[in-house]
C-alpha cells in the first residue's frame, strides 16, 4: 500500500539543500583538491576545518577526523555531493578544470533528460556529481501508482563534444566566481522501502522516482530530487560506523514554524531528535545525520 502524507505535512516547497560536511583523514590534500579541482575558495575556517564554496555559499565543509578509517564500498553513507551550476558554459569550465587537476577522478557523465551531469571522486572516495538543470518547462512527468514520477534516463554525454560546445575562455577565466551550490545530496542505504517510509511518510519528502527498489529520489515543490538513496553498492547494510566521508547533510527550510512541524513529525514517528528552536538535529535508519535549520 502507498502512504502518501498529506499535503499539510510535507517539506516546504522553497526547501533547498546546504553545506554537506565531509569527515577528512587528509585535511591539506582534501581542500588542495576543491580548490585546485573545483574552483572552490575557503569561504570561513571552523574549529580546525574548512568551509569551501563560491562568494558567500559554502558548499562543501571538511572537518578533520584523522583518526577514523576510510568507509567500506559495500556500508552506507555518501554516494555523492551534487554541486549544481547555473550555466552550461560555468559546468564545462568546472569540469575542464577538474579533469585537468586529476583525470583518474573521473568516474562517468550522462544526460539524465532533466539535467546533464559529470561524475568524479575526491581524494579519499567522496562522490561528487557536477550538474545543470534544464528549465523546469522542460522536465516531463508521468503518474503512477505513486503519484507523480519525473522522467529520467542516463543517455551518452561525451565530454569532448560538451566541451566543444560549451567552454569558453570567458568561463575558464571565471571559473572561480561562477555561481554554485548543493543541488541534491544522494546517499547509499540498506533498502529503499525503509528509506522511503523514512525520507518520505516521516520526513515529507515527496516521491518523484523509484527505480525498482534500485534507487528513490525525493523532493519538494517539484524539484526532480533534492535528496536519492540508492542501493547499488549497499543493499542489506546496516546502520554505519563512525568513518570518514558523510559527517552531516544540512537542509534548510524557510522559517522556525517549519522546523518546529517536523519536530513533531518526528516525534510522532518516535525518531530521536535534537531540537533548538532554530534548528533539528537527527539520524536516519543508517545513521547518517541531517540538519535542518531555518534560513
Amino acid at each position: 500500500m502507498n502512504l502518501q502524507v498529506n499535503s499539510a505535512d510535507l517539506l516546504p516547497a522553497d526547501l533547498s539543500m546546504g553545506t554537506v560536511m565531509l569527515k577528512v583523514g587528509d585535511l591539506p590534500k582534501l581542500s588542495a583538491y576543491y580548490q585546485g579541482a573545483l574552483g572552490l575558495e575557503v569561504a570561513a575556517e571552523a574549529d580546525g576545518g574548512l568551509f569551501l564554496g563560491r562568494g558567500n555559499v559554502p558548499v562543501v565543509h571538511l572537518a578533520p577526523a584523522g583518526g577514523l578509517q576510510v568507509a567500506a564500498r559495500g556500508e552506507a553513507g555518501l554516494f555523492h555531493t551534487a554541486i549544481l551550476f547555473e550555466t552550461q558554459a560555468d559546468l564545462a569550465a568546472t569540469v575542464a578544470l577538474a579533469a585537468q587537476y586529476d583525470p583518474t577522478a573521473f568516474v562517468g557523465s550522462a544526460d539524465h533528460l532533466v539535467s546533464e551531469a559529470f561524475y568524479f571522486t575526491d581524494p579519499e572516495g567522496n562522490g561528487i556529481e557536477l550538474y545543470w538543470d534544464r528549465p523546469r518547462e522542460n522536465w516531463d512527468w508521468d503518474q503512477d501508482v505513486n503519484g507523480r514520477t519525473v522522467r529520467m534516463a542516463s543517455l551518452a554525454l561525451p565530454p569532448q563534444d560538451y566541451f566543444r560546445k560549451h567552454l569558453s575562455q570567458a568561463a575558464l577565466d571565471g571559473v572561480s566566481e561562477a555561481g554554485t551550490g548543493v543541488g541534491h545530496v544522494h546517499l547509499q542505504v540498506g533498502d529503499t522501502a525503509t528509506a522511503a517510509a523514512f525520507y518520505v511518510d516521516t520526513l515529507g519528502f515527496e516521491r518523484t522516482a523509484d527505480f525498482h527498489g534500485q534507487a528513490l529520489f525525493v523532493s519538494a515543490g517539484g524539484y526532480h530530487h533534492h535528496m536519492a538513496m540508492n542501493v547499488w553498492n549497499s543493499r542489506g547494510a546496516g546502520p554505519r560506523r563512525d568513518t570518514l566521508g558523510l559527517g552531516e547533510v544540512l537542509i534548510s527550510v524557510p522559517d522556525q514554524d517549519a522546523v518546529g512541524a517536523l519536530a513533531e513529525r518526528l516525534a510522532f514517528a518516535g525518531v530521536a531528535s535534537h531540537h533548538t528552536g532554530a534548528e533539528l538535529r537527527f539520524e536516519d535508519p543508517w545513521r547518517n545525520r541531517l540538519r535542518v535549520a531555518a534560513a
